[in-house]
């Protein structure tokens, strides 16, 4: 349909949109710029991922278009655990953890949101706020009692674990009550009327919609963005190194800029529509290049990628860093490093080894047929020989040792 609302509008243009539960009554809300929404985040870890990522621009994009933007932290919720695309249960984590966790996540959405007091600006609430003061025969009859067990039951979060006989513990049960029951505490709140999140949250957020009717909220929305994968359908967000993290100390500007300028060419204009900012004319431009010049269109998404998290400066420095490794064949500072102790290198260690702690390799298998494979180069010298030691006769003027995987992965190792 022809949206009415820039938001919706933009959203779709870059394709962002899965469903929505009701197209013309949140697109009319936003016309109006009164679409307060939010998405929910759980504080599993010290940093969000690449998934996150994605709901965090269409959060961006809620506020650029006149809208109202919120970030929930699952204070609460992370001590439930999201069943949802899982095999097993969460581990429990401390409230110390949480907390830590927490304080950690929070600072990355100021990268990308505008936050403080005005219409549109961007507020950050936790879930814990409420959910911890709940006693628990109060949420059995004020909440528990709206939700069907037949209905729950047929919920993708709990059938797909029950069909593969997995078993799903009573507390992760409760998860999709406690994430509808946000829904209404942000409804009465911030007079919030709309949740985004992933496909895979359609069922939990529709959940909190009906929740609102039966508990007597305005009427609330649901918009769900599609599954991440790649052109050739594998799941995005996992490297040699594991996670796509999004804070700099668990995954470095450097390897968040070579992650995106690896994407496959089929990738490349759907990416710079979901996570840069660049006018669509430009990203249509720059998705017909074809042969070689494709690579221009990967840099520009990596270091456009890169600046929504961690600035124009790391993203210049992470693209000059690359540039030159790859074009001039120099070292450069802010490649992936992994120090060493001195002792170590003196008495030789194991190649092999050194290209799984760098992330070169995620195993001593992998590692040894890179070897074997002649892709494996110790400071641009091809080694032939997978018991080779690396040694402090190794270290370079620059007091490292550059370790080589084919021509685009590269790390450093230093001795300390």
């Amino acid at each position: 349909m022809a949206f009415k609302s820039d938001f919706l509008r933009v959203l779709e243009e870059r394709g962002f949109i899965h469903q929505i539960s009701d197209v013309e009554g949140l697109d009319a809300l936003a016309v109006k710029g009164e679409a307060i929404g939010y998405v929910g985040y759980d504080a599993t870890a010290p940093s969000l991922h690449i998934g996150n990522f994605l709901t965090m621009m269409m959060l961006y994009w809620l506020q650029q278009t006149g809208n109202k933007p919120i970030t929930l932290m699952g204070g609460g919720t992370t001590m439930v655990g999201d069943p949802s695309g899982k095999d097993e249960s969460r581990p429990l984590r401390s409230i110390e953890e949480i907390e830590a966790n927490k304080a950690s996540i929070r600072t990355v959405f100021a990268k990308v949101l505008r936050f403080g007091s005005g219409k549109t600006d961007a507020i950050m609430v936790d879930n814990a706020e409420w959910l911890l003061k709940l006693g628990y025969i109060e949420m059995l009859r004020e909440v528990g009692r709206h939700f069907s067990v037949n209905r729950m039951l047929t919920m993708d979060s709990v059938r797909l674990r029950l069909d593969r006989e997995q078993e799903m513990s009573f507390i992760e049960f409760n998860y999709m009550v406690c994430q509808a029951y946000d829904f209404v505490e942000l409804s009465r709140r911030v007079d919030c009327r709309l949740q985004m999140g992933g496909s895979d949250q359609w069922g939990n957020i529709v959940n909190g919609v009906d929740l609102g009717r039966r508990m007597g909220t305005h009427q609330l929305y649901a918009l769900t963005t599609p599954l991440l994968t790649t052109a050739s359908g594998d799941k995005m967000g996992k490297t040699a190194q594991g996670a796509v993290w999004l804070n700099a100390d668990q995954f470095s500007p450097y390897d968040f800029w070579q992650y995106w300028r690896n994407v496959e060419d089929g990738d490349v204009g759907k990416f710079l529509k979901l996570f840069t900012i660049l006018p669509i004319s430009e990203i249509r431009r720059l998705e017909a290049l074809g042969g070689a010049e494709i690579n221009e269109a990967k840099k520009v998404l990596a270091t456009e990628a890169t600046v929504l998290l961690h600035g124009r400066e790391a993203a210049e420095q992470a693209a000059e860093t690359a540039r030159r490794t790859f074009e001039e064949g120099a070292l450069g500072e802010s490649l992936p490093t992994v120090d060493v102790p001195a002792a170590s290198l003196a008495t030789g260690q194991g190649l092999l080894s050194l290209l799984v702690a760098t992330g070169l390799a995620s195993s001593n298998g992998e590692a040894r047929r890179h070897v074997r494979g002649n892709a494996v180069r110790v400071n641009d010298e091809l080694v032939k020989d997978d018991r080779r030691l690396v040694s402090a006769a190794d270290l370079g003027p620059e007091g490292v040792v550059k370790l080589s995987v084919g021509r685009k992965k590269h790390a450093l190792v230093r001795a300390v």
